[in-house]
């Protein structure tokens, strides 16, 4: 049993992608196992002015820590709790001030471990100096609290220097490396290169100088060979992990917390209500009255327009516009939304005139709910418009592109993502690069169906579990290959075929196994995946302290 467990992670009160999801949502498991012996240390980015929704400055047991805290005067750090299910002890460090020690922090990490951090850029000083306040922190509270068996668990290779200091500094404590999505393999798939067909070919060290990726590259690596337990959330990324990191990792499926999920009769509510106001939006954008039978589609998550298969959803999508048109017979509308955010600059002002009145008169521009600053240069956007998708009212498939972060304050909806998604029919994620897939589980716990693909980690759990059975499930698996995007296209366009084409008896079964595939892919079904892992972390650190002591 362990005193103590530490998880880091640049996400931790900051919502930013999927591991913000996994971690909030892994935290209600952990305090059942562990309370308050779980301490989440994440980036403190706010400000008295703006100050973070999630997190909650008060009193908890690392209070006292706080007032004897050995920590550089530069290091600013608050305790409080996350506002999250569970709510978990959390310690945000202000890492600012310790820039001034990173060259010497850069040269001790390249005489120890050869981290290369010459060609960092962007966000890897950024990184590094979190993740080195967050190694002192733990210090400090591991000396303070006088605990033995501790691990120390590091998210993404963000947190990688932080793991190294600590793997450097204190000897007794466990660690554990967790990647998400290597350096080199997002970075190999985001830059257009075939990453499955020729991945027995690739050297990480060589892909990193060849895409300027050194230093990130280096330091994840470094980090998943100095770790007790190297980590990754999918067979997919373990083989990605075993070719470009050369060391193989420890498989722990990610997981949906249950309780973000409205229960029993709130559900039918919930459903009502985003309905209502996908509708509505649409409605006052494209200045058409679409009926209560109107099919709702969605795609979401980052805009990483190939990786996320985001290109191939609205070619999926016009293709099914102009199947529809062919049909003159069916006259059930579809939404095909895009709720992907990027550089947004305010919600459109006609937009929220008409909603405020509410008027259904088609705007200028019906596509996009929200201004751009880039509007210009958009991928998605511009993908819309090449296409010619301008929501015409005599077609029956319209687009609608939402490029704000969902956090109930974005002043069009004003609902939440969560808040939202019941509303839903269809989500679609045809991914090419996914070393997990939260967005479909997360679909499929509020109980609407979803396709993924093969390429991404729970799609592939999902073949392996229920196999490619979609009515038993609720998930649609397609194949994906570095060469079948058409075949991908025309799959997806035929899946949202089907399920327009579906009686209400079939709906309502589908959407029932869609939940029933949530809950086996539950936090009570994966953290065992995790305490074994924090059990062999223990064990490693154990049988160092033994050798130590022995010499």
């Amino acid at each position: 049993m362990l005193d103590l467990l530490f998880e880091t992670s640049w996400e931790v009160c900051n919502k930013v992608g999927g591991i913000y999801a996994v971690l909030s949502t892994k935290a209600k498991t952990l305090q059942k196992l562990y309370k308050d012996k779980v301490v989440f240390i994440g980036p403190d980015l706010w400000s008295k002015e703006h100050e973070s929704p999630y997190f909650v400055e008060m009193k908890t047991p690392l209070t006292a820590w706080l007032h004897e805290a050995s920590l550089p005067s530069e290091l600013k750090v608050r305790v409080g709790r996350w506002n999250v299910p569970g709510k978990p002890m959390v310690v945000l460090v202000d890492y600012n001030l310790l820039y001034p020690y990173k060259n010497s922090l850069y040269a001790e990490m390249w005489s120890r471990y050869q981290v290369d951090s010459l060609h960092g850029y962007g966000d890897y000083d950024e990184s590094c100096g979190f993740a080195y306040a967050a190694a002192l922190v733990i210090q400090s509270i591991v000396e303070w609290s006088g605990k033995s068996r501790v691990v120390a668990h590091f998210e993404e290779w963000t947190t990688g220097m932080g793991l190294l200091y600590i793997k450097s500094r204190l000897p007794q404590v466990a660690t554990v490396f967790t990647t998400h999505a290597t350096c080199i393999g997002r970075s190999i798939s985001g830059n257009g290169k075939p990453l499955y067909d020729y991945m027995s070919g690739y050297n990480g060290d060589q892909m990193a100088a060849e895409l300027n990726m050194q230093s990130k590259h280096s330091l994840e690596k470094a980090a998943a060979h100095a770790a007790d337990v190297f980590t990754t959330v999918s067979e997919v990324t373990a083989r990605e992990c075993e070719q470009l990191l050369e060391r193989r990792p420890v498989v722990t499926p990610n997981a949906f917390e249950q309780n973000f999920v409205p229960k029993g009769e709130k559900m039918p509510h919930s459903r009502e209500v985003a309905r209502e106001r996908l509708l509505t939006v649409a409605s006052s954008l494209i200045g058409l009255p679409f009926g209560d039978d109107t099919l709702l589609v969605a795609t979401s998550g980052r805009c990483e327009f190939r990786n996320k298969g985001i290109d191939a959803y609205i070619d999926a999508v016009n293709s099914l516009r102009f199947t529809l048109g062919r049909l003159s017979s069916l006259k059930r509308r579809v939404v095909a939304f895009i709720l992907v955010p990027a550089w947004v600059k305010s919600p459109r002002t006609d937009l929220v005139d008409a909603l405020s009145a509410g008027r259904c008169s088609r705007l200028f521009n019906p596509v996009i709910t929200h201004n751009l600053y880039n509007d210009d240069t958009d991928v998605i956007y511009g993908k819309i418009n090449y296409l010619g998708m301008h929501n015409d009212t005599h077609e029956m498939v319209h687009i609608v592109f939402v490029p704000s972060y969902l956090n109930g304050a974005d002043g069009v909806f004003n609902m939440t993502y969560y808040d939202l998604m019941p509303g839903l029919d269809l989500t679609v994620f045809p991914s090419y690069y996914e070393p997990w897939g939260y967005t479909p589980l997360e679909s499929v716990a509020f109980g609407v169906p979803t396709v993924t693909t093969n390429l991404a980690g729970f799609g592939q759990w999902v073949l392996d579990t229920y196999g490619d059975n979609p009515r038993k499930c609720g998930v649609r698996v397609i194949p994906r290959t570095d060469s079948n995007y058409s075949d991908t296209v025309e799959s997806i366009a035929g899946t949202l075929m089907n399920v327009y084409m579906m009686n209400d008896a079939d709906v309502r079964r589908i959407r029932t196994r869609a939940r029933s595939t949530s809950r086996a892919a539950s936090w009570s079904h994966f953290m065992d995946y995790y305490t074994a892992a924090y059990a062999q972390a223990l064990a490693k650190a154990s049988q160092r302290i033994a050798a130590l002591n022995d010499n």
